[in-house]
């Protein structure tokens, strides 16, 4: 079973591509900078711990209107 839940995810973000945007953008981040938010992660690999800091609430984004 995958943790977190894609259900629990759609909760925090209401798109599936929105959520992979965040995620990777999220991941990118945490691999350049080695700046995670959570010190207990399931995951080992970034793109999991970033999901798994959108699920605790860590993670927001804005829509930008064009």
């Amino acid at each position: 079973m995958l943790y977190p839940s894609i259900d629990s995810l759609l909760n925090r973000i209401n798109s599936k591509y929105t959520l992979v945007t965040v995620a990777a953008k999220r991941a990118r981040q945490m691999q350049q900078n080695n700046d995670q938010q959570l010190e207990n992660t399931v995951s080992v690999k970034y793109v999991g711990k970033a999901l798994e800091e959108i699920d605790a609430g860590l993670l927001n984004y804005e829509k930008i209107e064009k």
